[in-house]
């Protein structure tokens, strides 16, 4: 480099290095990712697990490393949705993942994660279908640093005209329990069509890291909060907070939940201000052969749902080889 250009950059490049050596002297830990801000209150609460009708999920493993297997999932008599069958296959090493699935109608979706190391990861989700405005392809990229994280993503972008939907988000510790956060969306939509929104975050994780409480303040005023806690190595709980303050509408809705788990079998209880009590029952006779049983009543709508369902894994390989093999680690 050029001793003129030396001598010009080396005031920034002091500032640098001395932000840096702070940096690694206070020991902040990584916060974790935006997109799992939540994890472990979705973990607890039903709304990611919740179905009514009958469902059967069978799994062959075709092999542990790489990994590889095949899924047929079968669903019918939902008050929610029409009677549904889905092949999935997945293959996923170190670096890679791939996972994919069309259902009896032909839609298509896919997703694709490749690990370029430890802390910087690209992902390509995408989505086709025969109904028009249902298809979908996005392209995102996540890096996980000493005390930060980050990512972007785009949705359906269009490099012609910056048509689309595009989020970024960045999530710091502050000190070795707080973190804050931001993340802004730009929504294009057509030519003369635009919109920007920024959303602040918060995470606080206790000491022992037994809980931890977020909050996210969206614009138009609308406020999210959670707080979960591992209350034994069995119990977990969680709530959840919604206040919508715009000036057209004001609500609220808060969620209470909770999760056991035993030897061979989880149990989660649910119930919100809607009215609404839910329970979700998994139960393994064996490591193989799940089942599964669902309900919820609304009291304030006077309507039940129920669920009854079976999980069902099995492979081709020999015990010998499963304990050679070691199992799947790579990219989150």
């Amino acid at each position: 480099m050029p001793a003129f250009l030396t001598t010009a950059v080396s005031p920034f490049t002091s500032v640098y290095n001395r932000i840096s050596q702070w940096r690694t002297e206070l020991d902040l830990p990584n916060p974790g990712t935006v997109e799992n801000l939540q994890k472990e209150v979705k973990n607890t609460h039903l709304t990611n697990f919740m179905f009514d009708g009958a469902r059967a999920d069978l799994t062959k493993g075709l092999s542990i490393n790489p990994a590889f297997q095949v899924t047929h999932s079968f669903q019918l008599a939902s008050q929610t949705s029409s009677p549904s069958y889905n092949f999935g296959a997945v293959f996923a090493n170190e670096n890679l993942f791939m996972q994919g699935g069309v259902d009896h109608d032909g839609n298509v979706n896919a997703r694709f994660n490749q690990g370029w190391s430890q802390t910087n990861v690209s992902k390509i989700q995408a989505q086709f279908s025969q109904t028009v405005g249902h298809n979908m392809i996005q392209l995102e990229q996540d890096y996980q640093g000493q005390d930060y994280s980050a990512n972007l993503k785009a949705v359906n972008p269009s490099p012609l005209d910056l048509t689309g939907i595009y989020i970024g988000n960045y999530l710091q510790s502050v000190t070795k329990n707080l973190s804050l956060g931001v993340e802004t969306l730009y929504q294009r939509p057509t030519l003369d069509v635009s919109e920007l929104s920024t959303s602040y975050l918060l995470k606080y994780v206790g000491r022992e890291k037994d809980w931890i409480a977020t909050a996210q303040i969206q614009p138009l005023g609308i406020l999210q909060t959670t707080y979960w806690q591992k209350l034994s190595e069995k119990l977990e709980v969680a709530a959840e907070l919604q206040v919508v303050a715009a000036p057209t509408r004001r609500d609220a809705v808060a969620t209470l939940g909770a999760r056991y788990d035993l030897r061979m079998a989880t149990f989660r209880a649910q119930l919100d201000s809607t009215g609404k009590v839910s329970a979700l029952l998994e139960q393994r006779f064996a490591p193989a052969f799940a089942f599964l049983v669902s309900g919820e009543i609304d009291h304030f709508k006077n309507s039940a749902k129920v669920g009854v369902g079976v999980m069902i894994e099995s492979s081709t390989l020999t015990p010998e080889e499963m304990g050679m093999q070691q199992p799947y680690a790579g990219p989150a």
